[in-house]
């Protein structure tokens, strides 16, 4: 009997020692799968990247994958495994396959986080047929036939912005943070008949850092977006601890103020909310107060920095290329010079102008607005890709920059500006894989908008001033935080004497 007990204690001493090991055997599994027993064992990638989100929420928050990326796919290909269950994807013919109209890839989790509870939300929707209805309701406010009933308001913001460049000549100005003001002076304007006044003040009134600290947020935990809901869940108990709530906060709440504003003053100006109020009138079911709020909201929250980053990157790149510079000059002061050009510009004028056109492809070319990948799940009956077996489920997406980078749609000379390229005959391609707006049916809906911008505001500053960078040998910083924010557009402007130019 004493024996047996000794043999029980030895037993039950045995036992908790090797306890330790089951956890070392679990880990040690999971990492043999991943690396070669996986249906994405074979895709090319990061170490750490095959086995953690870990290695894509460092990168997303450290705010540099866009060039990441670039660099990966220069080394592996065409496909690079990202994460556990996530491909990076540059092959061109899987474009259209994974964007195009009628895409069985729906927007993976990622998007959840910008979404939250909303229930109207056109860019983070993931159901296709819920995105396919909302984008019908309200496609007509921002087509390219109501670009005539905004131009003018464009027209008034730009000649707030000249006067007040007129008041900076021969001081150094940061030409960056100003292109910001006027965007989103001109989102109040075109949206709710008001523009921000923030051009009048020569700042902002903390809307900038209150979207970059969204932007920021979002970038990284949408990688984990499991953690967002837990943060949503506990947020009565521990507070907010998340920027991009902003985006459903303070955001909205001011567009709440500012329609319901609008709603006591009134206003026969066609602008983008009185086409929203219309197809609210028209179809209330459909598209109720709460989808006004959010297609205002994200009017403020999107169309500013997409329209400032890639109005730095044209200023930026003409500035550190003078020659292509002096060639957008003479193209303007040859039309001025013909009567073909008017003050301010109007767009179907700038649409005349070929080399300012190629200009702007060729700036959101080197530098699109998004520098992350634009996330999809392969449905269940998976997709083959290079090659690859990617197995239903599997998040996918393609990256702008990596596209843009293809040696064979724009050259050997990718990584150098050179808006010459558009000008040739044969532009098919580059034009077919321009991602700058994304691609298929979950393009920029406020692409146009964002083009009249920019095509307007460019020939009247270049016609109007002579730009030189402060330092010329100078590199602005970039931070990849979905959208890639630019610092560092720092010039001096002088008026030019068009007279005698």
């Amino acid at each position: 009997m004493a024996l047996t007990d000794t043999r029980l204690d030895t037993l039950k001493e045995s036992v908790p020692r090797n306890l330790h090991i089951i956890p070392i055997v679990i880990i040690l599994f999971y990492v043999l799968y991943q690396r070669f027993l996986s249906p994405l064992a074979k895709v090319p990638g990061p170490f750490w990247a095959s086995l953690s989100r870990l290695w894509i929420t460092k990168h997303s928050w450290d705010g540099d994958i866009h060039r990441i990326m670039i660099e990966l796919h220069k080394k592996h290909g065409a496909l690079v495994r990202t994460g556990p269950n996530e491909v990076s994807v540059a092959e061109l013919s899987a474009i259209k396959k994974i964007y195009g109209a009628g895409t069985k890839f729906q927007k993976s989790d990622w998007y959840s986080v910008w979404q939250g509870h909303r229930k109207f939300d056109l860019f983070a929707e993931r159901n296709e047929s819920i995105h396919g209805l909302q984008r019908r309701l309200v496609s007509r406010a921002y087509a390219m036939e109501s670009l005539k009933d905004l131009e003018a308001y464009v027209d008034d913001a730009i000649y707030v912005f000249m006067n007040r460049m007129d008041e900076r000549q021969n001081r150094s100005v940061d030409i960056g943070n100003w292109v910001q003001l006027f965007a989103f002076d001109i989102i109040g304007e075109i949206t709710f008949s008001k523009r921000f006044g923030f051009m009048d003040v020569g700042a902002d009134d903390g809307a900038f850092a209150q979207i970059e600290g969204a932007l920021r947020s979002a970038a990284w935990i949408g990688q984990v977006p499991w953690l967002y809901w837990l943060h949503d869940f506990t947020m009565p108990l521990i507070g907010n601890r998340l920027g991009i709530t902003a985006r459903h906060g303070s955001l909205r709440n001011f567009a709440m103020r500012e329609i319901e504003a609008r709603k006591d003053r009134g206003t026969d100006r066609k602008d983008i909310l009185s086409k929203l109020f219309a197809v609210h009138k028209e179809k209330p079911t459909e598209f109720d107060d709460n989808a006004v709020v959010s297609m205002a909201s994200s009017n403020i929250f999107a169309g500013s920095d997409t329209t400032a980053i890639s109005t730095r990157a044209i200023i930026y790149y003409l500035l550190k290329n003078p020659q292509y510079k002096q060639r957008l000059v003479q193209e303007i002061d040859d039309m001025r010079r013909r009567g073909r050009i008017s003050d301010p510009v109007s767009l179907e004028e700038a649409n005349n102008m070929p080399y300012l056109q190629a200009v702007m492809y060729e700036a959101l070319r080197c530098h699109p607005a998004v520098g992350m990948s634009l996330p999809r799940v392969v449905p269940s009956t998976g997709v083959e890709i290079d090659g690859h077996y990617i197995p239903g489920g599997t998040t996918i997406g393609v990256n702008p920059w990596v596209v843009h980078r293809n040696v064979e749609v724009f050259g050997d000379d990718v990584d150098s500006f050179n808006p010459e390229r558009w000008l040739k005959q044969d532009t098919g391609d580059m034009h077919r894989f321009f991602f700058a707006f994304g691609s298929g049916a979950r393009m920029c809906l406020g692409r146009n908008i964002s083009w009249m911008e920019m095509s307007k505001l460019i020939p009247m500053l270049f016609m109007h001033y002579d730009l030189q960078l402060v330092d010329r040998e100078a590199v602005w910083t970039e931070n990849c935080w979905w959208f890639v924010i630019q610092r560092g557009v720092v010039v001096t402007l002088q008026r030019r004497n068009i007279a005698n130019a």
